[in-house]
């Protein structure tokens, strides 16, 4: 397991360790609830079912995605508001209703053709621990189940929900060498 204490956002140890292949990366598939929400859920009465998604998430996937990484989003679950956020942040490859990840994956490998060592996935359940042979690497919010820290490649230092997804992307992008560039051109018109 990946100690979480370090200078880079708590976790020096485990970006440090990540960082060539974070570097690499050309493909990030991120869990959905519990990774891009805290993981509840509310209903209206209608049976509409409403997540809250972190805007400072939503700027970091889109510099990934001004960069050329292609990120995709996978969840068991189904809803609405998983779509529509990810039709305003532009990902073009959104997998919900999935019950077999693993084979989803693969897909998606075949579909981009790409390798899986391009690929990081994001999450923070047990049924997340079973993607583990079919990424290239495995990172998992800080409040994760046990099992899935232990097994991670790195533990991020914030929740799912949290500006956890925020925390990868400019590691990714300090692990390309963009994100200098980023910050000396200013983040005018970059909202999400």
């Amino acid at each position: 397991m990946i100690q979480q204490l370090g200078r880079f956002g708590g976790h020096a140890i485990g970006y440090h360790r990540c960082r060539g292949r974070l570097g690499a990366l050309r493909l990030l598939v991120l869990d959905v609830d519990g990774v891009l929400t805290d993981g509840g859920l509310w209903t209206t009465e209608a049976g509409e079912v409403i997540k809250r998604f972190d805007v400072r998430d939503g700027l970091g996937i889109r510099l990934l995605q001004q960069a050329g990484v292609e990120v995709a989003w996978l969840s068991g679950g189904k809803g609405g508001a998983t779509e529509q956020r990810a039709r305003y942040l532009g990902i073009r490859h959104v997998l919900t209703g999935v019950k077999d990840k693993p084979a989803a994956l693969r897909e998606l490998l075949q579909t981009l053709d790409l390798p899986k060592e391009s690929m990081a996935f994001v999450g923070d359940d047990l049924n997340d621990l079973a993607v583990r042979p079919a990424v290239g690497l495995l990172i998992a919010t800080a409040d994760a189940v046990r099992p899935l820290r232990r097994r991670a490649d790195w533990v991020l230092d914030r929740n799912g929900g949290d500006g956890a997804v925020r925390r990868l992307c400019e590691a990714i992008l300090r692990a390309r060498g963009e994100w200098r560039e980023l910050a000396d051109r200013g983040w005018r018109d970059r909202n999400d």
